[in-house]
């Protein structure tokens, strides 16, 4: 399928990068080669970065199965026939970490057993491939079998980026988008800047692909790629593996970057060759020219990015970010001195590796290297340690080339192929809240409660040959560049720099690769949704706009400080509803901080008066008596992952309008997409202004217009009333979702 794509692909891109040349009256770099050549229609497009909207068709979707709920659900109410695009449903988001492999998969497919019936028979009915619980997850599944350079995949997960390692625009969405795709519409994005990441060098020693992502994430921070895309070139691009590059891509989204990209390289054709992708990496070295910026961007970079980076590999240090956000980040050198300045707990209780981002060849090979090192000097791990591979093809491979011994011998424990701790679904043995512990994984995010559900835990992100010395250590302050263990024998010992293989030399185990094919046919077959599910709930249309201005509208909560789709809807116990809205809107801002509540996930009902109630206590109060509401936002509200259920939820619940001081890419377009206005304070200072009592009228809404500010009126308990200012970045297209009620109204 792949292989069809990219000739397609790569025989039309000549004549249009031709085109996009004279436009644009120069070259052309990487990512503007792949959004061109993907432009629904390249002579009627504006191309204007930071500005334009592009209007674009992917080349495949990809949904995990926490998204694939809601996104099949919004799908079979377009009423079409098959998917219009190649599409795959990964069941990797539902499995619970918590006794080891085979027990947790086993548990899994009981407790779950009525989603996976209900995407297994979507899938197949639909014309749209299945991959098993267990099969492993999405974005490693997608990297292996899937991605392909110059290509644009969208998938229903923050961490889509990953595909960039193998040279494609792979962009995280909201299930609408994805739902809007296999309708057959075309898919809208925000024209992104560019950040160009010149590598120079080679890394080194302790350094790994994810300290370069770690040393970005702390110098651009999570708001820094917002609206951009990330490009990789340079000498030391070539030098890193293709796994490699797709870790630094995959945590691209931790910049709030709307993708990461690497050119075509010799790395890539190792890679696809292993894959068994042969034919594709030999077409791809006959396209070398297409899929790679042209000679000139790399002659003169700063005339063709909006901002360059310099990063030299040689000198890279392993770094460690956190606690809490993954851009508080330092040299690892520096940790043993922070951790004591901050009064960070010094034990670390957990150790984790692996996930989508951190699973590939070499790191568990680097990983094993450190681990044998320890028990030869007779230790085992000191804190818990645990491994989740990426794929079957990874956990066989592991098992045969005696890393999974290895790491079982060390006191590990190897986890399903699938998400588990690094989305909250980790029962913790020896977690208790109101408790801070310090815990370091390799994974990609470490928001507060992000893994075992405990806010008070202190979350780490280092690369997985570190981590492993952390649990040899379980110890925070440890070095493992400088610092020693000491030996069973009680001597003193230092740990030699990792080693590993980027790719095995034996190539990769094959296993149960638990793929299922959908029917040739699927015009006759039926969805499973059991009419007394309390997962699983059609969607009903939301009512469309009545035409009138929005008055006095209570407000639900004014969110204080980083509030993140975690904190408007969490994830943990609450994955199993994400096919049912009614049921997990019930959740909704429960891990928030409302700026008039001293405890997170709690308010007050203005019009009675009673307090401590849950947010979405108070919405069913207003929504019970036909009252809409107006939710207020901090900075880079809605950042990090890409759950449409934190937009759906709040429209569910009848929110109207959403005010910010500024938004995240995904949840400004799931709001979007979902009826409700989404709006940025003009003066952040107005921000300021909101109190607990207030009641805010959003009007002129009947001339709403892009580029057009729109009147907020602010009024106060005491009879007085202020104006203020907000804009938005709302399209024609978007203000007929609005007027429709959603998306998906507009559509049908």
């Amino acid at each position: 399928m792949s292989m069809d794509l990219a000739k397609n692909l790569y025989k039309k891109m000549p004549d249009v990068f031709t085109k996009a040349r004279k436009k644009f009256g120069r070259g052309l770099t990487l990512a503007e080669k792949v959004l061109v050549s993907h432009a629904d229609n390249f002579d009627a497009q504006t191309w204007e970065r930071g500005k334009a909207m592009l209007a674009l068709r992917p080349d495949r979707v990809a949904m995990q199965d926490a998204t694939a709920q809601m996104a099949m659900l919004q799908f079979m109410q377009a009423n079409k026939k098959k998917a219009a695009v190649p599409s795959t449903i990964h069941c990797d988001h539902l499995i619970r970490a918590e006794m080891g492999s085979e027990k947790d998969l086993l548990r899994a497919m009981d407790e779950n057993k009525e989603v996976y019936n209900f995407l297994a028979s979507a899938a197949k009915k639909y014309g749209i491939g299945f991959w098993k619980p267990g099969a492993g997850i999405i974005h490693q599944v997608v990297l292996e079998n899937y991605a392909f350079p110059g290509g644009l995949i969208i998938g229903t997960d923050s961490h889509t980026p990953n595909g960039g390692g193998l040279g494609m625009l792979a962009i995280g969405v909201g299930g609408a988008d994805a739902g809007e795709v296999m309708a057959g519409l075309l898919w809208e994005v925000l024209h992104p800047k560019l950040i160009g990441i010149r590598l120079t060098g080679k890394l080194n020693g302790w350094a790994s692909p994810k300290d370069v992502i770690l040393y970005l994430c702390g110098l651009l921070t999570v708001k820094g790629g917002t609206n951009k895309i990330v490009e990789y070139f340079g000498p030391g691009a070539e030098t890193i593996s293709a796994t490699g590059k797709g870790t630094i891509c995959n945590m691209g989204a931790e910049l709030g970057a709307t993708t990461s990209v690497f050119p075509f390289d010799q790395k890539m054709v190792a890679y696809l060759n292993i894959t068994d992708r042969a034919d594709l990496a030999n077409l791809a070295i006959s396209n070398k020219e297409l899929l790679v910026a042209d000679p000139e961007v790399y002659q003169s970079p700063e005339k063709y990015y909006d901002q360059i980076v310099e990063v030299d590999l040689s000198k890279l240090e392993p770094h460690v970010v956190g606690p809490h956000t993954p851009d508080l980040a330092r040299p690892i050198s520096k940790m043993a001195a922070e951790a004591k300045e901050k009064g960070y707990p010094i034990e670390v209780k957990a150790a984790l590796i692996g996930s989508c981002t951190n699973s590939s060849y070499e790191d568990i090979s680097r990983s094993a290297h450190i681990a044998k090192q320890g028990m030869k000097a007779g230790l085992k791990a000191k804190a818990s340690f645990l491994v989740s591979p990426g794929s079957e093809r990874i956990y066989h491979t592991m098992k045969r080339d005696g890393f999974l011994e290895t790491f079982e011998k060390m006191g590990g424990t190897v986890l399903s192929n699938s998400c588990g701790p690094c989305i909250g679904q980790w029962k913790r043995a020896d977690g208790v809240k109101g408790k801070a512990d310090s815990i370091v994984s390799s994974f990609n995010r470490n928001f507060p409660g992000r893994n075992d559900g405990i806010n008070e835990t202190l979350s780490f992100l280092a690369s997985p040959e570190v981590v492993t010395a952390y649990a040899l250590s379980g110890d925070l302050g440890f070095d493992p560049v400088n610092g020693t263990l000491k030996g069973a024998d009680g001597k003193e010992f230092k740990l030699e720099p990792p080693q590993g293989e980027e790719l095995p030399a034996k190539g990769f185990a094959k296993g149960e690769e638990g793929f299922v094919a959908p029917a040739e046919n699927g015009e006759g077959l039926t969805v499973d949704i059991p009419p007394t599910s309390e997962r699983l709930q059609l969607l009903q249309p939301f009512p469309r706009w009545d035409g009138k201005d929005f008055e006095k509208l209570p407000l639900l909560i004014k969110t204080k400080g980083k509030t993140t789709t975690d904190h408007i809807s969490p994830a943990g116990p609450w994955l199993k509803f994400r096919g049912h809205l009614d049921k997990i809107s019930d959740n909704m801002f429960l891990g928030a901080n409302n700026a008039f509540s001293s405890e997170p996930g709690k308010g007050t009902n203005v019009l009675t008066g009673e307090s401590n109630l849950t947010i979405a206590q108070i919405a069913r109060a207003y929504k019970a008596q036909g009252i809409g509401s107006v939710v207020v936002g901090d900075e880079n509200y809605g950042e990090g992952s890409s759950r449409e259920h934190a937009a759906m939820s709040p429209r569910f619940l009848n929110v109207r309008v959403v005010i910010t001081k500024s938004f995240a890419r995904i949840h400004e377009t799931n709001l979007k997409k979902q009826g409700i206005l989404a709006l940025t304070f003009a003066d952040p200072r107005d921000y300021e202004k909101i109190e607990q009592q207030d009641r805010i009228s959003v009007t002129g809404l009947n001339s709403l217009a892009p580029g057009k500010p729109v009147q907020v009126t602010i009024h106060k308990a005491d009879g007085n009333a202020l104006t203020i200012q907000a804009n938005h970045s709302i399209t024609e297209q978007q203000i007929a979702w609005f007027k429709a009620g959603s998306a998906l109204n507009a559509l049908n």
